[in-house]
């Protein structure tokens, strides 16, 4: 590798990997570390959360704009603990996807034992294949808690999400993003910490503006980037992540006072445009005009 491909502006484009093959490595490693995973993060496995976690999932309530006659897709589910809390607070129906046949078991037991059977369904699958698995134009909403990482083809993953969406619909994600340095040694240290959680978590994680690139060329409309607005003091310490660590020898941090975080905690939303010319005051009307003089489009091709 050339020192000149380190620096931030002289990363290569890398072509995406088979998804496929990943999904099953995600799905084996979710299958290996089931218990540790429930015994450090209990049924909500997201690292970015609430002491109290009732706040973060009543806060992901209105930020994903949740409510009772909606059908909504969780991607990437886990044992369905945000699906379940969601279901009972929100009264949403969700379809829940999950790679894992453990995490599908486990699921599967939570959501009767809490009599959510008409609320949550869990489904095992490649999430990379939701059109698929659910008919076109199936959900008001769809979401990823930190599970938009695990994908390795972020253009196919929401492309097949784009599918299943109803027009009007939103995408919301939570995730890890690429921090950025205009440091070039600070820049390499970041990079190749992200290539450990990578190999360590099976995970991509995502660059910010690759992302906006992509969504923007998917017809997406980007409703926000940013942080999450819950109080700091509210936040539990992210030292549960290394709990995990010393629990599993995973991407265990043995210096913190030398350790360079390597990422930033970002919260999207995306709406998929309706196509409806007729909605002029809607907010996203110019958007909707622009995707279909840009596309010769009509709704009645969707």
């Amino acid at each position: 590798m050339k020192i000149w491909e380190l620096l931030p502006w002289g990363r290569k484009k890398k072509h995406p990997a088979d998804s496929a093959a990943h999904a099953a490595e995600v799905g084996k490693f979710y299958n290996k570390n089931h218990d540790a995973f429930l015994k450090v993060y209990g049924e909500i496995i997201q690292a970015f959360r609430t002491n109290n976690l009732d706040n973060i999932l009543h806060y992901q309530i209105q930020t994903i704009g949740l409510s009772a006659e909606q059908r909504v897709l969780d991607a990437g589910c886990g044992v369905c603990g945000p699906a379940r809390f969601f279901a009972r607070n929100a009264g949403c129906s969700i379809d829940a996807v999950t790679i894992s046949e453990v995490q599908q078991k486990a699921s599967e037991e939570y959501i009767l034992r809490e009599g959510l059977q008409d609320k949550v369904k869990v489904h095992q699958a490649d999430y990379h294949l939701v059109d698929t698995v659910f008919p076109k134009e199936t959900f008001d909403k769809a979401y990823f808690l930190e599970s938009f990482g695990h994908s390795p083809d972020k253009e196919k993953l929401l492309k097949a999400v784009w599918k299943v969406l109803k027009p009007g619909g939103e995408v919301y994600i939570k995730d890890l993003f690429r921090r950025v340095s205009d440091n070039w040694m600070v820049q390499y240290k970041i990079d190749s910490e992200i290539k450990k959680i990578n190999k360590a978590y099976i995970y991509d994680v995502a660059d910010l503006n690759d992302f906006v690139d992509m969504v923007r060329k998917l017809g997406y409309v980007i409703v926000f980037i940013k942080t999450i607005d819950i109080p700091l003091e509210d936040f539990e310490n992210l030292s549960i992540s290394n709990e995990f660590q010393e629990l599993t020898g995973i991407a265990k941090i043995d210096n913190w006072e030398k350790y360079i975080f390597p990422i930033d905690f970002f919260e999207v939303k995306l709406y998929k445009p309706e196509y409806d010319i007729n909605k002029g005051m809607h907010r996203y009307f110019l958007q909707n005009v622009f995707q279909l003089q840009m596309n010769h489009l009509n709704k009645n091709e969707f």
